[in-house]
Order: C-alpha cells, then sequence, then structure tokens
C-alpha cells in the first residue's frame, strides 16, 4: 500500500455536503461522478495528496443507503492506493483478511477497487484502488 487514497464521508445530502466541505476546506469540489452499479453519487475534494470524497445514496438499496440507516453520516471507508490490486488482494488474503469481492470492480475516480470487510479490521471498512490505466 502506497498512501491513503482518499476518506469516503457517506452524507445524506450530496449538495448540502458539497457547500459544507467548500466551506471548512476553502475550495471547491473538482469532480461529481455517479457510479450507478453502486447506487452511489459522489463528489471529490483535494486536501494536499489525499483525497475526500462524499457519498450519497441513488437508492434505498445501495451499500451507502444501508449505512445511513444503520450509522448515519460519517466515515465510512478509508481508501488506500495500491499498485497492484490483485497481488495486494492475494497477500491480505493469505494473511487472513476477509475480502468482500475478489474481483476487482469499476469504482468512482477511474479506480478498479475491492473492499476488506470490516470484521477483520478492527471495524474500519477498508478499499483498495488502483489507477484503471495502470497496468496490473
Amino acid at each position: 500500500m502506497r498512501k491513503i487514497e482518499h476518506l469516503g464521508i457517506a452524507v445524506k445530502d450530496l449538495k448540502k455536503s458539497n457547500q459544507l466541505f467548500e466551506k471548512l476546506l476553502g475550495e471547491k469540489l473538482y469532480k461529481e461522478e455517479l457510479v450507478e452499479g453502486e447506487g452511489v453519487k459522489t463528489s471529490f475534494f483535494m486536501v494536499g495528496d489525499t483525497k475526500i470524497e462524499l457519498l450519497e445514496a441513488t437508492r434505498e438499496d445501495s451499500p451507502i443507503a444501508k449505512y445511513l440507516d444503520k450509522k448515519s453520516e460519517g466515515i465510512h471507508h478509508i481508501a488506500f492506493d495500491v499498485e497492484n490490486i490483485e497481488k495486494e488482494v492475494e497477500r491480505l488474503k493469505k494473511e487472513g483478511f476477509e475480502i468482500l469481492n475478489e474481483i476487482p470492480k469499476k469504482g468512482a475516480d477511474n479506480k478498479l477497487v475491492v473492499f476488506l470487510h470490516p470484521r477483520s479490521t478492527n471495524g474500519v471498512l477498508i478499499e483498495l484502488c488502483q489507477e484503471i490505466n495502470q497496468k496490473l
């Protein structure tokens, strides 16, 4: 793992949260994106070399909607940038971590993503990210 790529924050109202974070960070968001497969709309802010990703559910059965129903707004996950997502998944499996999706899927911000189950990471949802145009 090379660095923290972003912190994901679940929000109920993306428009209001974007305004809040623009005031907080003194910066405008640089990107909004719809990830249909996950039922989520996202926005991104840069803070130094790290991103903040705000996530709003677009349908009731999405993972973010379920998270908000269970826990309310707040930090949803920590994402780490990896050089080779498939090798990192294999390494983590050997170390005993529970992988939620062993086959990388397309996520926001031009990334392939894999998630680790929070029960194997002290209650924190971990996301592994690799740029799609980067060689596997």
